[in-house]
């Protein structure tokens, strides 16, 4: 990790605690266990509060086309540096819950959606709203990827429950400041759509 990300990261969580969650970037163990599951047919890619761009740089390494990245950042610092390690890629200066009614994309088309959120210390209504836009744009069989610290899943129950979502946890990294765990949020497969050949 450049030590001006570890800077940059350091400073404007001194600005914004409750908004950064961190005091530094998520290191690259995290990054390679957020992305493990993303490779390069999965199509668009929707990356919400990238930050210095740690998970944007493992997507590209699992052969992530850099133009099928969109990146959601709502500090203006970082979406200028984003713009400029990241020219190809769409880069939207905008607070997530945005994306409730401001849809970035055609129809249901992302492969995927990788979270740096700090969903922890975000209020379950606005956690929800963000979730509703994020899902509005996934694809069917599609899933968010979240990291959080300790074990705890980062989403309220109920929040879960009235988008008929569900979250798994895949694995967890001790190689990260502090420890962080990750979990896979889909939607939940009715009885309607649920077919046990492709179980």
């Amino acid at each position: 990790m450049p030590a001006s990300d570890a800077l940059s990261f350091l400073m404007a969580w001194t600005l914004a605690p409750f908004r950064m969650g961190s005091v530094t970037p998520s290191s690259p163990s995290l990054a390679a266990l957020m992305t493990r599951e993303i490779g390069p047919d999965i199509g668009p890619v929707l990356e919400l509060g990238p930050g210095t761009g740690p998970f944007t740089r493992a997507l590209l390494q699992r052969g992530v086309r850099e133009s099928d990245l969109t990146l959601v950042e709502s500090d203006p610092d970082f979406a200028s540096l984003l713009n400029r390690r990241f020219p190809a890629a769409r880069i939207i200066e905008m607070d997530a819950v945005g994306l409730r009614h401001l849809p970035l994309f055609d129809g249901p088309v992302v492969g995927a959606v990788v979270s740096g959120l700090p969903f922890r210390l975000i209020s379950p209504r606005k956690s929800s709203a963000i979730l509703e836009g994020v899902f509005a744009s996934l694809r069917p069989g599609a899933a968010l990827y979240q990291f959080t610290f300790g074990r705890r899943c980062p989403f309220d129950q109920s929040v879960l429950e009235r988008l008929d979502l569900e979250a798994v946890r895949i694995g967890g990294t001790f190689r990260n400041f502090p420890p962080a765990t990750v979990y896979r949020v889909s939607r939940i497969k009715s009885l309607s759509t649920y077919d046990w050949r492709f179980a």
